[in-house]
């Protein structure tokens, strides 16, 4: 019997051509979409239903069973409920990175194993190979694309049982397959943002759940220009909606949010995109976690990014706690922002990461 493997179809054109290319290689390929939220299943932003729809359209192309799984009440215990505090907390947090970490690789994988699969798969831009006894992360091939910055959390275990079928593909060809083969997803615009946001925005969709508390917006030198509707609706690198309008200072340069002194409750704000307290030659980091188990060679060099969309950055880690660790760059990092995760890298191999505390 051919080897089962059930890939998780959210709709999309990086999912489906990845059950595709899974079917076409001979696995038994069973679709499992996912629906992570359900509060607001009527609101104009939410677009559940369409990508069920989208789903089901590409697996009866691709010729596939898919199931529906709702995990809304694991992703609110999970990840929405993480996401809260630490917004309270004056932080901002990644929810990708734990719903990865917590749903599609735990629940979702439980699940599967449930369905009789010994792999999952996804429509990650990221690869795993099996090196020396252990499984590496790596960047996916597609480096504008590549998603291990949201992977770093995953585990042995975990890596174990995935396959990412497009890891080794770029963007363009992926669309090209999906054209060839007519999924009518072909030319679906990709998803952005938080998945329980979507497009809304997003300082409407927070206070729903987080009270306002203004106080004073300040320069570093305690000089008071507006009122902030509460710290938790800011983070750190913002420069637009602070509210300060063209209040502008002895530059003339655009305001940005620079730090939080939870304390006084007050919002600091510079002028200048470059501004000295935007930059940050090191960081502390905490609940850290390596993929292959152990933390990176202490007082090493690697790389790493602090968020996302930014270059790797050389850097030297070393341990500060049991969990925590410390990170020096080589050149300064712009807007470090505590709750975002700093990822290591050496080379194309993920090394893991922590929460920048």
């Amino acid at each position: 019997m051919a080897e089962r493997i059930v890939v998780g179809m959210s709709g999309g054109v990086d999912s489906s051509v990845a059950a595709l290319l899974l079917k076409r290689q001979g696995y038994d390929v069973v679709g499992l979409f996912m629906k992570n939220w359900e509060d607001d299943d009527n609101d104009e932003y939410c677009s559940t239903r369409e990508d069920l729809v989208d789903a089901a359209a590409a697996a009866d192309v691709i010729g596939v069973e898919l199931e529906a799984v709702n995990f809304a009440a694991e992703y609110k215990d999970r990840v929405f409920a993480d996401f809260l505090r630490e917004y309270q907390a004056g932080r901002t947090p990644n929810p990708d990175v734990l719903c990865n970490a917590e749903i599609k690789f735990k629940a979702f994988l439980d699940h599967a194993m449930e369905l009789g699969a010994t792999r999952i798969a996804t429509g990650h831009y990221a690869q795993v190979f099996h090196k020396g006894g252990l499984f590496e992360l790596h960047r996916g091939k597609d480096v504008s694309k590549d998603q291990s910055y949201f992977l770093h959390r995953l585990t042995q275990a975990q890596l174990s049982k995935v396959v990412f079928p497009i890891g080794d593909e770029i963007k363009s060809e992926v669309r090209r397959i999906a054209a060839e083969a007519r999924l009518p997803n072909h030319a679906k615009k990709d998803s952005t943002g938080i998945c329980f946001i979507g497009e809304r925005p997003f300082r409407e969709f927070l206070n729903r759940y987080l009270p306002r508390e203004p106080g004073p917006i300040v320069t570093p030198e305690g000089v008071r220009i507006g009122t902030h509707i509460g710290l938790a609706f800011y983070t750190i690198g913002q420069r637009k909606g602070i509210g300060i309008g063209g209040k502008a200072g002895a530059s003339g340069d655009a305001w940005y949010v620079a730090q939080k002194d939870l304390g006084a409750n007050a919002l600091i704000v510079v002028q200048g995109h470059d501004h000295m307290l935007m930059m940050r030659r090191s960081l502390q980091a905490a609940d850290a976690s390596w993929i292959s188990g152990d933390l990176p060679e202490a007082g090493s060099t690697h790389s790493a990014k602090t968020r996302y969309r930014q270059s790797d950055s050389a850097c030297v880690v070393t341990r500060s706690e049991e969990d925590a660790i410390a990170v020096e760059f080589a050149q300064p990092q712009w807007a470090v922002t505590p709750g975002q995760s700093v990822v290591l890298y050496d080379g194309a191999v993920c090394l893991g990461g922590a929460v920048i505390s």
